[in-house]
């Protein structure tokens, strides 16, 4: 079965089996709602269990979650570190022009035909996405995930198109 991370339980929060999550997802709400279904894995990524959601709030920067089940601290502290997935069957399914952050992951990005690099990571710090784009002997680029710059994704090529916009790379 193939598993796609959505978080990290960074800490347990409060005694009442609430754990602190850095959520990796790109569907908090959903990932996270009350009955949804993740899989637990720990330190050297291997399954530990199947886990359901009894509950989620937001606070802080951090996702707390209940697993339904476990409500006491001694029944959750032992996860801590350890990473929450989903089961790909379990995604829902995307409307045209959407992707999943493991598809873009790892994409390599063109402007003009020439390769500028690999997207490496994607951050959510506000409005949009801003995708991080690995580049050789040069800084990492911040791309803003918008129509303006981001020109075209082709998941079956293995490739983004973009038009680096002035002032987007410090180092040109």
């Amino acid at each position: 079965m193939e598993y796609f991370n959505v978080g990290k339980i960074v800490n347990t929060q409060g005694l009442q089996g609430e754990m602190r999550v850095l959520s990796v997802s790109d569907f908090t709400e959903e990932r996270f709602q009350k009955g949804a279904r993740l899989a637990l894995f720990d330190d050297k990524d291997r399954f530990v269990q199947e886990v359901e959601i009894a509950s989620h709030r937001k606070h802080k920067q951090f996702d707390i979650i209940k697993f339904k089940g476990m409500y006491h601290i001694n029944a959750i502290e032992q996860f801590k570190g350890y990473n929450l997935k989903i089961a790909k069957e379990h995604q829902g399914k995307l409307a045209e022009g959407e992707f999943y952050y493991h598809q873009i992951i790892g994409l390599e990005v063109y402007e003009k035909d020439q390769l500028v690099g690999e997207i490496k990571e994607i951050l959510q710090p506000g409005a949009n996405d801003v995708w991080v784009v690995k580049r050789q002997s040069k800084r990492d680029l911040l791309l803003p995930y918008i129509p303006s710059v981001v020109l075209c994704v082709d998941i079956e090529k293995h490739r983004v198109d973009v038009e680096i916009m002035e002032g987007l790379d410090d180092e040109d």
